[in-house]
């Protein structure tokens, strides 16, 4: 026993004497579980919605709000043709687009039939697609009974029993509801994310703790030339382990590219950047291995996985724990890759939305592991 009380005293000693990793230990847990238990929402509301309205009458202003009165969906966008409707629901701005006739209002007046077309992003979790078509169709059937009523209060004699408005619900780019399809497109940006940092957060703090440091101060080299360095062999690993994620994912899962190939596989390569970058930060602000995958676990892995909208969407995400995963690479990665392998749209398509802050963050990492670096044993 007495043995057993003095490793148990080694350990703590060990732990008490080292107040960084302590701080790490007790705050980053708690600050966790504050970052998700809020970013964690149940039932999707909030819906992003985008309305191509060619009626432009009372009747069919009515019509739209029968879906924006409640919290279930929210109206984010009006459209001016079928065409652009399709494209913001392409680029990932709304996740429903209704279309309504030029002659949904006389339709309706005159006791016929009118039809409305309903689209559905297809590419989030399958899921979430049935409860929205689930909605999208109850709402539509309470307008036609209270259509229906109003007609009959009016005149009794003239009320038409046909249904007054006919939704067609139609369901974009995985219609048949493969999880697969939306799974296996996330998960490729997990697994990157998971082995390039990992990998880097262990490339500096490992020579410091193995006494190679001092071999590395003694040469000529730039502290740039370093991170490259560094960086580049993980880089190449990684992109080869890119094709053969792809590959796996076309011979196991019959999933495909549907947009461009080169165009994924060159904003892969940024990405990649990105989250080397991140990983020789992290080693480079810590003074231990442990430091290094206790940061890179608590602040870059489990948010990845949560908030990056793999298994959560993030529309529902309070402003704080939303801008967090903005900082992350891999939240826009994922929009990538999800656009181009299952929506099969073209980069150019989320410059803004996605592309482009991917860039920036991955560039502002890699810049700022070199200006942290310094050239000497602290």
């Amino acid at each position: 026993m007495e043995r057993l009380w003095t490793i148990m005293r080694k350990e703590l000693y060990h732990i008490w004497r080292d107040p960084r990793t302590l701080g790490l230990i007790l705050a980053l847990p708690a600050m966790l579980l504050i970052l998700l238990g809020y970013g964690i929402s149940g039932e999707r509301i909030g819906i992003p919605m985008v309305v191509a309205d060619f009626s432009k009458s009372d009747l069919s202003r009515r019509y739209v709000e029968y879906f924006t009165a409640s919290d279930d969906f929210k109206l984010v966008y009006d459209a001016l043709s079928e065409k652009e409707m399709l494209a913001l629901i392409d680029q990932g701005q709304a996740d429903v687009g209704l279309l309504i006739p030029e002659d949904f209002g006389r339709q309706v007046d005159t006791g016929q039939t009118a039809q409305v077309h309903l689209y559905v992003n297809g590419s989030t979790d399958p899921t979430d697609v049935q409860t929205i078509q689930l909605k999208l169709s109850t709402i539509s059937s309470v307008v036609s009974q209270d259509i229906l009523v109003k007609q009959f209060s009016r005149s009794p004699a003239a009320a038409s029993l046909r249904n007054p408005v006919e939704a067609f619900i139609k369901t974009l780019y995985n219609p048949n509801g493969n999880r697969k399809l939306f799974m296996i497109p996330g998960l490729i940006p997990i697994i990157l994310q998971v082995q390039a940092l990992l990998l880097t957060a262990l490339a500096i703090v490992k020579e410091r703790e193995q006494g190679t440091m001092e071999q590395l101060i003694v040469t000529p080299i730039k502290s740039w030339e370093l991170m490259l360095g560094k960086i580049i062999p993980y880089l190449l690993v990684s992109v080869f382990n890119l094709f053969a994620l792809m590959w796996l994912a076309d011979l196991l899962f019959n999933v495909t590219v549907a947009g461009s190939f080169w165009e994924l596989i060159g904003l892969s390569v940024v990405f990649i950047i990105g989250s080397l970058g991140m990983g020789v930060l992290i080693s480079n602000l810590s003074q231990s291995q442990m430091q290094a995958v206790y940061l890179s676990v608590f602040l870059i892995l489990i948010p990845a996985i949560i908030l990056s909208g793999l298994l959560f969407p993030r529309n529902n995400m309070p402003a704080f724990t939303f801008w967090y995963s903005e900082l992350l690479p891999v939240t826009h990665y994922l929009e990538i890759t999800r656009g181009i392998i299952v929506r099969g749209i073209p980069g150019g398509m989320l410059w803004w939305s996605s592309s482009f802050p991917l860039l920036v963050l991955s560039l502002i990492y890699f810049a700022l592991s070199v200006l942290v670096f310094r050239k000497r044993i602290s």
